[in-house]
């Protein structure tokens, strides 16, 4: 869809202290040798141990409105986007999110589209803003801690992966902002759905063990008994493609017009073969080379990237960022802006 009368008017990103290098994991015996020297070019993790996932969320959303002309009462909705569980069951995290944050009587929603979750957010937001709800402001924020004894955050998801902790904040405005959104389209791609579910029963707790979503012993399962992995890779390249594509002409752009193609941070060959070369622009266009150094954080790394670009120089107005992402289900969203101006806090950060 075209997107006319929509901005992003701040980013916040919060990134924990502790940074643990892939040598240092392979060292204690936490990641495999042989993916750090013949595979993903991925070089870290964040870990933010004991700090909630939505600690880091409020966090990054407290930075966006201090950078923001608009004051924490002027919010009109807030969407908060999960992949893992960020409290009890049941539990409703914007709630927690908004009472920090002191903005009661926001409406408000939970997105749980694990890494495709931050554009996810904005699509339900942009309705918000440009229909009958009228909304002036909208919140979009994520976080994600990975400790957990689910998950194993260096290969539990697979060579393509170190699962990264922080949190990411989007304010969009229906007024102004330092860039525009030109156009955001979605999709579904259900013949996927069980790659990320495998023979587990639909009701939970039913098995013998808990298990996360999109483990590799669930992802292994569906290879061997549904459908072979190449086969997979061909299915999501083809149908991400296309929404890609979509949102290009919707923004009445082509591919060489871009400055930037945002990607989940991951395996390099992943992102150059499934995003750079089907678009035919090269990795230098990407955001791989600095996203390797801060891990596939779920859905903060649209944000987080975005915000590495604007804190190092590394856009000017004009310039045209595609950001795209998936998760499991299989969902996809691609998402285009242009800036328009520099934002006063990211030229104070590249002066000083």
């Amino acid at each position: 869809m075209k997107t006319d009368g929509v901005y992003v008017d701040t980013v916040g990103a919060y990134i924990p202290e502790q940074w643990v290098s892939v040598e240092q994991a392979v060292s204690e015996g936490l990641y495999d040798e042989y993916s750090v020297q013949y595979g993903t070019g991925l070089t870290a993790a964040y870990i933010a141990g004991d700090l909630p996932a939505l600690d880091m969320a409020v966090r990054a959303a407290r930075q966006a409105f201090g950078r923001s002309s608009y004051d924490i009462e002027d919010l009109d909705f807030h969407v908060h986007c999960t992949a893992v569980q960020h409290g009890p069951e049941g539990f409703y995290p914007p709630g927690f999110v908004l009472r920090e944050l002191g903005a009661s009587g926001v409406a408000s929603t939970d997105v749980r589209q694990h890494s495709n979750g931050l554009l996810a957010g904005i699509e339900v937001a942009v309705g918000q803003l440009t229909g009958a709800a009228g909304a002036e402001t909208a919140l979009v924020t994520a976080a994600e801690n990975f400790t957990s004894p689910l998950i194993d955050r260096w290969t539990g998801f697979g060579t393509g992966f170190t699962a990264s902790d922080g949190g990411a904040a989007v304010l969009l405005s229906g007024d102004s902002g330092f860039a525009a959104l030109r156009a955001l389209n979605s999709g579904t791609l259900p013949e996927l759905e069980q790659w990320h579910r495998g023979e587990e029963s639909l009701l939970p707790f039913r098995g013998e063990e808990r298990k996360a979503s999109g483990t590799m012993d669930l992802l292994t399962y569906f290879n061997q008994h549904v459908m072979p992995l190449d086969k997979c890779m061909e299915m999501i390249r083809d149908f991400e493609l296309d929404i890609v594509h979509r949102s290009l002409v919707d923004a009445g752009l082509n591919a060489s017009d871009l400055r930037w193609v945002v990607a989940a941070n991951s395996d390099s060959r992943m992102i150059d073969q499934m995003k750079m070369q089907p678009l035919g622009l090269p990795m230098s266009r990407s955001t791989w080379d600095f996203g390797k150094e801060y891990g596939h954080m779920g859905a903060c790394d649209m944000a987080v990237s975005l915000n590495h670009l604007l804190l190092n120089g590394m856009v000017a107005p004009g310039d045209h960022i595609l950001m795209t992402t998936s998760a499991s289900g299989w969902v996809s969203t691609s998402a285009v802006l242009t800036v328009l101006e520099l934002p006063a806090w990211a030229t104070r950060n590249t002066l000083s």
